[in-house]
């Protein structure tokens, strides 16, 4: 038992010394976040613990070496006076502040051997804040503004709208963000009418051919893209999606029949058991020994198997509408066999496994009509169909000057 809690004291002790050797390795190479956040954590756990002492002294070493490094590249940003590093200005400020805020909870922590309480230099970082995130909000306004005004694809109308989107995040409210995001966002995306085609010489069923174009089951959310299949005459779209039909085959209804013959050894009573002597054997108690009669049975077992299939082939295209250009072909097919078995017999039941007296209790069934079948086939393009939206992307850099 001693030697038990001796390993595992020392295993937490090299534990330990594990951790403070990466957080030094980290202050080292000048990784002073996962320094500080390592160190933060193992205090937030326990700060009077003697083994977390070190960690004191790091966060101390990489919160100071943190501090100048972020605010010297702050200073040269600030003096290159490029428009594009207000974002990292405002960051760097936030995540001094940040860092701030999960060490004040801690203090005062105490350094024991040196007798003295852990020192951070904190500094009011709030008006640095608020002037840099003015400075980013004007220069994604700006810049996202532009972009709205001088778009000449819709990669431009979606750069401009994540720009909007990301200034409602830092600055939520800002001028008249919200209009311009949905103005961005519409002028950004794709418009496909869907169109089904059937050159076969079947009829599709009414019900087959709303679900197949009833998107909103798909359980799609594309941020860019809306399909419609009722065409909307104020749209001016910019693909078309066409769903055909090629072939849908129909086999002929058909019934199989199999038969099987079965034998079984059965009980049929008993009789008494005899000696070479012919002599009734008895057992201790003077009874006499009975033992199991068999005899052979037999059934002639006739199968019925019921079958019709279906097949639908097709393609899903994508045409661009501006150029009159086929983008894109995937190929559709999904098949449906109708299958139903049952059975009947001839002579003795009880020669018959039990999976094949189960069939006895079954009959035939009327067959599908060749409406249900293709409904039943057309099932399985609907995940297909899924699949190939999800997959087909379009270029948001087509131009649409010439438009």
């Amino acid at each position: 038992m001693k030697k038990a809690l001796l390993f595992f004291a020392i295993s937490i002790v090299l534990i330990a010394c594990g951790g403070v050797k990466k957080t030094q390795k980290a202050i080292n190479t000048g990784d002073y976040y996962n320094a500080m956040n390592t160190a933060i954590t193992n205090l937030a756990n326990n700060k009077a613990k003697k083994s977390n002492q070190q960690y004191i002294i790091l966060l101390e070493e990489a919160f100071k070496k943190n501090t100048k490094r972020e605010l010297e590249r702050i200073s040269f940003l600030e003096d290159d006076e490029n428009p594009a590093h207000y974002e990292t200005i405002y960051n760097t400020y936030a995540n001094l502040r940040s860092i701030q805020e999960r060490i004040k909870p801690l203090l005062p922590i105490r350094i024991y051997e040196e007798g003295r309480d852990a020192r951070f230099s904190f500094s009011n970082y709030q008006d640095d804040i608020l002037d840099s995130k003015d400075d980013l909000s004007e220069y994604l306004y700006d810049n996202a503004s532009d972009l709205l005004t001088n778009a000449t694809s819709k990669y431009d109308y979606r750069q401009a709208y994540d720009d909007f989107v990301y200034l409602e995040e830092v600055n939520p409210g800002y001028d008249d963000i919200k209009p311009k995001m949905e103005e961005t966002h519409q002028k950004g995306l794709d418009f496909v009418k869907v169109n089904m085609i059937n050159d076969t010489d079947k009829i599709v069923p009414a019900r087959l051919e709303e679900e197949l174009l009833n998107f909103n089951t798909y359980g799609l959310n594309d941020l860019w893209t809306r399909y419609h299949t009722n065409v909307m005459g104020n749209i001016d779209y910019d693909y078309e999606m066409q769903v055909a039909f090629r072939e849908i085959n129909i086999s002929p209804e058909r019934v199989n029949e199999k038969q099987i013959i079965k034998e079984k050894q059965i009980k049929d009573g008993y009789k008494y058991l005899y000696d070479n002597n012919g002599n009734v054997v008895k057992d201790s108690l003077g009874n006499k020994i009975k033992v199991d009669k068999f005899k052979t049975v037999r059934c002639d077992f006739y199968q019925f198997t019921q079958q019709k299939a279906a097949q639908i082939t097709g393609n899903v295209s994508y045409i661009d509408l501006r150029t009159r250009q086929q983008l894109n072909t995937y190929p559709l097919a999904s098949e449906f066999i109708f299958e139903h078995v049952y059975a009947n017999y001839d002579g003795d039941k009880r020669a018959l496994d039990n999976d094949l007296v189960s069939l006895l209790n079954l009959a035939a069934v009327p067959f599908p009509s060749n409406e249900q079948m293709v409904y039943e086939a057309g099932e399985g393009l609907k995940a297909r169909i899924k699949n190939i939206i999800v997959r087909h992307k379009f270029d948001p850099n087509r131009n649409l000057l010439s438009r």
